[in-house]
């Protein structure tokens, strides 16, 4: 199973975020972070695998992709949220994983079937799928019918609080879709690494938990759980 240390960038800078309150979200500066600057952020925690959030992109005003190429580069893969908005807008970056977020990608679910590359972002604001206010396991369902490379369940409203995770919601999802199927969002500590694992989860997007050391930062190096 994949770890990938989640970063999200804001003006130039690696924030923390919680809890989906972009207006809150703050220079991440604490815990192991020796600078907010990305570049220096990424070199000192060394991750193998990187997933960004571009969060200036994803509300909707400049895109930071030179910043996200540097970042990019630095890493073995490199998983992006830029807010896509369209199939276009989902290429703009070469040489990382599109992730199209169904926060921004779509009007209509039916409106993802023109997305043919990339995973999709099944993004959860209090239990239910945004913008449609579905369940996580139907959309995962509904998902299975597109040409995404796979799926992540990025709970927003957990980001940032390391509340855990419950084993029969894990259970349910994954059942609910056949292919690669990653989660953040709330992950605590190696328990939840353990319990999407034997879930079988294909990876877990990490941030707070390694900076609190409840997520070892050699996991995050490696890749995977040791």
């Amino acid at each position: 199973m994949e770890l990938i240390l989640a970063v999200d960038l804001a003006d130039g800078l690696v924030v923390h975020g919680k809890s989906g309150d972009r207006a809150s979200y703050r220079p991440l500066i604490w815990g192991i972070a020796p600078s907010a600057e990305p570049e220096a952020y990424l070199s000192a925690l060394a991750p193998r695998y990187l997933y960004i959030a571009d969060l200036e992109s994803i509300q909707g005003r400049t895109p930071q992709d030179n910043l996200v190429r540097q970042c990019a580069a630095l890493v073995e893969r490199c998983y992006l949220d830029r807010g896509c908005r369209s199939p276009a807008e989902c290429t703009a970056v070469v040489g990382v994983t599109p992730v199209v977020g169904t926060e921004t990608a779509a009007r209509t679910i039916e409106d993802l079937a023109a997305y043919e590359a990339g995973y999709l972002s099944i993004d959860v604001q209090r239990g239910r799928v945004l913008p449609w206010g579905i369940r996580p396991a139907e959309m995962l369902a509904r998902a299975s019918a597109f040409s995404f490379e796979g799926c992540i369940i990025l709970n927003i409203g957990a980001v940032g609080t390391e509340r855990g995770l419950v084993r029969e919601d894990l259970e349910e999802m994954r059942a609910c879709y056949p292919g690669r199927l990653l989660y953040g969002g709330g992950v605590a500590g190696i328990d939840d690494i353990h319990l999407l694992d034997d879930a079988g989860f294909d990876g877990a997007i990490v941030a707070t938990a390694v900076h609190h050391g409840t997520v070892p930062v050699e996991w995050i190096r490696r890749g995977y759980p040791c």
